[in-house]
């Protein structure tokens, strides 16, 4: 199942201060707890799935449980059993299968982790890939970013080789290049959107293109509008607004398609802190169906939700 499609209006205003729906006890094991959240995917149901970063595991949180979340993959200490995950970084749901899709970083492999109850250990879909970040279009290929290689590769599920559609050309801040590339978002025409970190800018590559377009940021590391600094998760809804994890900057912004003169601050952006107003490294993003933002919220240990207004 691809990320989910928003539809998002045109002047959306969110709330300005988030309410913790996952997490926010302190770092730790037990169930109320995250652990440096890095990638997260909302269901249609509104159910989480979490990146437990440190703590290598995915965790599932159901809308309206707040409480406590349940370990779905991995959970069983870091090391490369396949009951067991090192440092995972993103996570989706692929509904045709009933499945998670795991960028199980520190064990440089992609597994899947099937979501019936009973579920012990994952399979290997693709390993000796030094993956961060994950995306599935509408016809169900896998796209991966590698962050050793800055490149992202488009696979077939099943297949162990990928074909390339964005960097690959080195390490670099050419139109051509990508410089450790992260979170990806696919749209429906399967154009690919790279957060590329280290370049502090995101780019968008056509589907087929041999260069990207820079779509937010790509003016230098800062915290003026213009600028990125380090960022991470992306979205881009049905009217091609991108949405980024602005996550030095403790914030998420939005950036209009077609104009990437500017960005609009549309959380945090109040300091770095741990107050419903704050962020502290901001990783992971998401929304809903109905346009409600979620924000892995990092080293304040939590999963934030914004209301759409």
């Amino acid at each position: 199942m691809p990320s989910l499609l928003v539809n998002i209006p045109v002047n959306a205003k969110w709330t300005q201060n988030g309410v913790t729906i996952a997490g926010g006890h302190g770092y730790g094991d037990a169930t109320n707890q995250l652990s440096n959240p890095h990638g997260l995917f909302v269901d249609d149901d509104q159910t989480l799935v979490i990146a437990g970063y440190r703590n290598h595991r995915i965790m599932q949180w159901k809308n309206g449980d707040t409480t406590n979340g349940q370990v779905v993959a991995g959970g069983n200490g870091a090391g490369n059993g396949l009951h067991q995950l090192i440092y995972p970084t993103d996570v989706l749901i692929d509904k045709e299968t009933d499945s998670l899709i795991i960028c199980d970083q520190g064990n440089r492999r992609i597994v899947r982790w099937s979501r019936r109850s009973g579920t012990t250990q994952g399979e290997i879909l693709i390993d000796n890939i030094d993956c961060w970040g994950l995306a599935m279009d509408e016809q169900r290929y896998l796209y991966v970013s590698d962050w050793i290689k800055h490149e992202v590769r488009r696979y077939q599920l099943g297949e162990k080789n990928g074909a390339l559609v964005a960097g690959g050309n080195g390490q670099g801040a050419g139109l051509n290049q990508l410089n450790v590339p992260t979170y990806l978002f696919v749209d429906q025409q399967q154009n690919v959107y790279v957060s590329d970190y280290v370049n502090n800018r995101v780019v968008k590559w056509n589907k087929g293109a041999k260069e990207g377009i820079v779509v937010a940021g790509g003016q230098g590391q800062g915290n003026a509008l213009t600028q990125l600094n380090l960022p991470h998760g992306i979205v881009v809804d049905t009217l091609g607004t991108l949405y980024v994890a602005d996550c030095y900057n403790h914030r998420v912004i939005l950036w209009t398609r077609g104009d990437n003169k500017q960005s609009t601050v549309i959380a945090g952006g109040d300091g770095q802190g741990a107050g419903a107003n704050q962020f502290n490294y901001p990783i992971g993003l998401s929304f809903d169906r109905h346009g409600n933002l979620y924000v892995a919220d990092c080293d304040n240990y939590r999963v934030q939700r914004f209301s759409i207004e």
